[in-house]
């Protein structure tokens, strides 16, 4: 008679767990920990099922996403805000469905603002011009040009040899 009680206990314990577990507040608990977070301008590694084929990017503007060999993926952040991507297979069955946020960075930022100007600089810890969504025109063509002709240079006198 008491095992026959404890049996139907175990029973009644494991439907409610079922019922719990399918429960749709359970679901929203596991898309919610799904969420791939990236800072802007910073990248995340992501290992999904091998078999993906295509990866769709609900808003390239906010991050991108390159498939790698093996199932893995780069997730980088390109502007602040949520978007999705989808991993499909070839067959074109969807084998993961996921929501990216991108967030601001992560270093240690000082924004100055001259009137309505704004200035993003990276003070680690000797503070120097950051380009940062949101930085006024005038801040950011210049700190891109400048970037630019430094990245141009470089790569000019990669190649030169010296004796």
């Amino acid at each position: 008679m008491r095992k026959e009680l404890l049996r139907r206990h175990a029973r009644v314990c494991l439907l409610v767990a079922a019922a719990v577990l399918a429960s749709p507040a359970a679901g929203l608990a596991e898309s919610t920990a799904d969420t791939i977070a990236v800072n802007v301008d910073q990248a995340k590694l992501v290992r999904l099922p091998g078999k993906v084929a295509t990866i769709v990017v609900g808003n390239p503007l906010i991050a991108d996403v390159t498939l790698q060999p093996g199932g893995m993926i780069v997730v980088t952040g390109k502007g602040y805000g949520a978007t999705n991507f989808i991993a499909l297979d070839r067959g074109g069955e969807i084998l993961v469905d996921r929501q990216i946020q991108v967030e601001g960075p992560s270093d240690r930022l000082v924004t100055v603002y001259r009137g309505v100007e704004r200035e993003s600089y990276s003070c680690m810890p000797i503070c120097q011009r950051r380009v940062t969504l949101g930085d006024s025109d005038a801040f950011f063509n210049t700190t891109m040009s400048q970037a630019g002709s430094l990245s141009s240079s470089a790569s000019g006198n990669a190649g030169a040899k010296t004796n």
